[in-house]
């Protein structure tokens, strides 16, 4: 599935009638394309550049109910996301783990301690198991001594989860494409094709990848799952913006620099947003940021300094003994998200909730968080059932398929053949199968049959797209990995068919774009 030559197999059939076409690659459009497949719905999905590299990709790779959104009295969001976090969890193990929390509570903080408790209470109640605890500061102390010599005062003990955001995309879009849903990458929807009436009833494609090529098509449903990119299309049916534009933006540390066991929840100490220090593959990430995002959308977004002065500012205040700095930067990365545009001054005020809107025949869901894509892909296709009388969407189905196969032994721990099921599913034996299948790359925790495998199946076409979503070392590695090119090179450019003209371009343009989105700006 998706070897060389796949998206040309792709576009000489896109010229035939199509159920649906879904408009965005993210993990809001995989959840509808895997839907719609197992419902037997002749579904295409297009993305305009690389899965998951849009929003999908850049998140804080919390799979959380939610536990902040109780303070704005989200109560149904918190339940769905407490709901669905759970469903994850038991379907997705090994791609979606447990992660132990400490929320923390500082001298100076806007919110006392005591009422952590009373919002974990209620967090609990809502995902039907009593699972939190409090923790005094020598305690505490003794579990994460990174925080030796900051103002603690008390923690409360709870627990969440966590994922590869932009692998659980991938995997819900393989999955999808072996039930018999379409999917290709760089694909640009740059126009709407309408009938007589105005109604939408299909789109024109442009090629973005090595070949340039158009082609029109048609389906019964058009679905607009673009996220913050949503309004370039509603736009084209001469509706008005409803979307407010939102930059997160993250730091990553190398593990030896801020070592954590579990993760850290915090209020910053200026303006007593959420801030959260999370070790996750290996790195801690420290994340993230609400600022409003003014540069235009198909610009690469990237950390300003602004952002990492923040952040640091958050860091100092729990972890003064560390003596942090942005030297200690590993690497960055920042993503864009789509908040309904409710005029708040401050972006953090805004509803995360989803919503859903029928215009000229073209639906559009926006919003929402990656916790809830399961239910947002379900209502979606509820809203247009009438026109795709296949759907029967009204009874629960899995999220990730059920049989992923028994993976060999190999010599590979326990916690490292649960990973590759989880990101990998029914195919994680053939990638412990490629050369150096079990061997780190570098000092990160991705191992060389991972970026071998995804080289060879998993339809890059940029390096980009191998190194900062199928394999993640630009975010892992020092310097993107651009140190260990030449060992990568001997992996993958055989794998992609690159000629030598071809590779030296393609790491080029990885080079240029990892400094200018995800360098640690030193």
């Amino acid at each position: 599935m998706w070897t060389r030559g796949w998206r040309d197999e792709v576009w000489s059939r896109l010229d035939q009638d199509w159920d649906l076409i879904v408009i965005g690659g993210g993990i809001t459009g995989a959840g509808i394309l895997a839907e719609a497949a197992r419902h037997d719905v002749k579904a295409l999905l297009v993305e305009a550049n690389d899965f998951a590299s849009g929003t999908s990709s850049r998140s804080t790779k919390l799979v959380h109910g939610g536990l902040r959104y109780l303070r704005q009295a989200q109560i149904r969001l918190t339940r769905e996301s407490v709901t669905e976090r759970e469903n994850l969890l038991r379907e997705g193990g090994g791609l979606v783990t447990p992660l132990g929390f400490f929320l923390t509570s500082f001298e100076g903080d806007r919110m006392p301690g005591w009422m952590f408790g009373v919002g974990l209470a209620m967090y609990d109640i809502l995902g039907k198991k009593w699972d939190h605890e409090r923790y005094r500061k020598g305690r505490l102390m003794a579990e994460l001594p990174s925080l030796e010599g900051s103002s603690l005062k008390t923690a409360y003990h709870y627990y969440d989860a966590q994922t590869d955001d932009a692998r659980l995309v991938v995997r819900v879009l393989r999955e999808a494409v072996r039930r018999g849903g379409t999917a290709v990458n760089y694909a640009r929807a740059s126009d709407l094709l309408r009938d007589a009436s105005g109604r939408v009833v299909g789109v024109q494609l442009t090629d973005g990848g090595p070949k340039p090529r158009t082609a029109e098509v048609k389906a019964k449903v058009v679905i607009n799952a673009t996220g913050a990119w949503a309004d370039h299309l509603r736009t084209k049916l001469g509706t008005k913006k409803k979307l407010r534009a939102i930059r997160g933006s993250h730091l990553v540390f190398p593990a030896g620099k801020l070592p954590l066991g579990q993760a850290i929840s915090l209020l910053h100490p200026r303006d007593g947003r959420a801030v959260f220090a999370i070790p996750w593959e290996g790195v801690t990430l420290v994340g993230t940021t609400d600022v409003d995002h003014a540069a235009d959308l198909a610009v690469e977004p990237g950390i300003a300094s602004l952002e990492i002065e923040y952040l640091l500012e958050a860091v100092h205040h729990a972890f003064p003994s560390l003596s942090l700095s942005q030297s200690d930067v590993r690497s960055t990365f920042s993503g864009v998200r789509a908040v309904i545009d409710t005029g708040a001054d401050d972006p953090s005020k805004e509803s995360r909730e989803h919503a859903l809107w029928r215009e000229e025949g073209m639906l559009t869901v926006t919003g929402g968080k990656l916790t809830t894509f399961r239910l947002m892909a379900r209502e979606s296709l509820h809203a247009v059932r009438d026109e795709l009388p296949a759907l029967r969407v009204g009874k629960r189905t899995r999220i990730l398929d059920r049989d992923t196969g028994a993976l060999p032994a190999n010599g590979v721990d326990d916690e490292t053949r649960a990973r590759l099921v989880g990101r990998h599913g029914i195919e994680a034996k053939d990638v412990l199968a490629m050369p150096g299948g079990a061997t780190p790359v570098g000092d990160s925790v991705v191992l060389w049959g991972e970026l071998g495998w995804a080289a060879r199946s998993e339809g890059v076409v940029h390096l980009d797209d191998l190194l900062l979503r199928r394999a993640r070392v630009g975010l892992l590695l020092d310097g993107g990995g651009l140190g260990t090119m030449d060992a990568i090179r001997a992996v993958a450019q055989p794998e992609l068919g690159w000629d030598d003209g071809r590779w030296d371009e393609e790491v080029a343009r990885y080079a240029a774009l990892w400094r200018r989105g995800y360098g640690p700006m030193v």
